[in-house]
């Protein structure tokens, strides 16, 4: 592929600025329309909302489409970069997440904040920060020129530890912070928003490839779906934020301060795991991908569990939102900095 192809999309490149005008979207029709969240609130099963169930699978669901477990035999050629990217992600960032927002919304901002709302802002960073992305970071890598496969890999094995790891340190966390939830309802979201979508995309996959080949599938069938992921997203927000209008008129301040510690974990995680991986000697196109898909979160995921557990209009569910509203401005810088210094690093190889 030719340099000049490697950009974004129009949704992904304008994607704050989507996410902005669904904010305000929501935020006009809760005000306006306040029926509407109302009735949307009375459709739960144990807590977790059908339709934000919905759109949750319509954003998961392409993603896990894309995970092809065959490549993780092929990463065991190069397992530096692998070990860089579980030690970050599950024995670093989910530690990190909690100091920072910790620190700066229980305590720095507490004057601002209130003890109520800032327990709520610190849940919302916990559900973040166990959650290493597993969508957009292909985005990134792309935009990096990382490894495509070793990237696939590193996707792959880290749904698999959310699939073991994500609970129980969701429910750990939360309990250090003296948050009390109903576990139950963590494991089921798991089960709703991983399990299912995975066992689905695995088997969509297969039988498509066996049916179409991989070259259709690829070439086809992905391309088709992508926008869905996009569109499920801002659906979400326009529903959450009809939930959070209140919140967002009476004290705007909030977003700012909650994006205060989400900003500073990202780019510490971030440097962590690149700068590591420079230690380490590794190849940039594997280096690229390790910092990044720690340093961006699996938004989709914390959203869910957040309204699941906490409610569409929630503090925790409006920390996880802020965490999406973040995300493309920050990793986009992120991407910057990595194609600025891969000059650091042994040039690519092919896992």
């Amino acid at each position: 592929m030719k340099e000049k192809d490697r950009s974004l999309g129009i949704f992904e490149k304008y994607l704050t600025l989507w996410v902005a005008l669904c904010i305000l979207l929501g935020v006009m029709i809760g005000q306006w329309i306040p029926v509407f969240p109302k009735a949307m609130s009375k459709l739960e099963v144990s807590r977790v909302s059908i339709p934000v169930a919905i759109l949750i699978w319509l954003m998961i669901y392409p993603m896990m489409l894309q995970i092809d477990f065959a490549s993780i035999k092929r990463s065991m050629k190069k397992p530096k970069g692998l070990v860089i990217t579980l030690i970050v992600n599950w024995a670093i960032k989910p530690f990190t997440m909690l100091m920072f927002s910790w620190l700066f919304l229980k305590f720095i901002f507490a004057p601002y904040i209130g003890p109520v709302l800032g327990s709520q802002y610190v849940a919302g960073a916990i559900l973040l920060g166990a959650a290493p992305c597993t969508a957009m970071v292909f985005v990134w890598s792309y935009l990096t020129k990382g490894d495509p496969a070793y990237t696939l890999v590193q996707v792959a094995i880290n749904d698999l530890v959310i699939l073991f790891l994500y609970a129980p340190i969701v429910i750990f966390q939360l309990g250090v912070a003296r948050i009390q939830i109903p576990y139950d309802t963590v494991l089921l979201s798991v089960v709703l928003f991983v399990v299912i979508p995975l066992t689905l995309g695995y088997y969509t996959r297969k039988k498509l490839i066996e049916k179409k080949g991989l070259e259709w599938f690829e070439s086809n069938f992905l391309p088709s779906l992508k926008p869905w992921t996009i569109i499920g997203l801002l659906l979400t927000l326009i529903l959450l934020f009809s939930y959070q209008g209140d919140v967002i008129l009476k004290q705007p301040l909030h977003i700012l301060l909650i994006a205060i510690p989400l900003t500073i974990q990202t780019y510490v995680i971030f440097f962590i795991g690149y700068l590591w991986a420079k230690k380490w000697k590794l190849e940039y196109a594997v280096a690229a991908p390790a910092g990044l898909i720690g340093a961006s979160n699996f938004f989709e995921l914390a959203v869910a569990v957040a309204i699941s557990l906490f409610g569409l209009s929630s503090g925790a569910a409006l920390a996880t939102v802020v965490g999406v509203l973040e995300e493309v401005p920050i990793m986009l810088s992120l991407v910057f900095i990595a194609n600025r210094t891969q000059h650091w690093f042994p040039k690519a190889s092919k896992v």
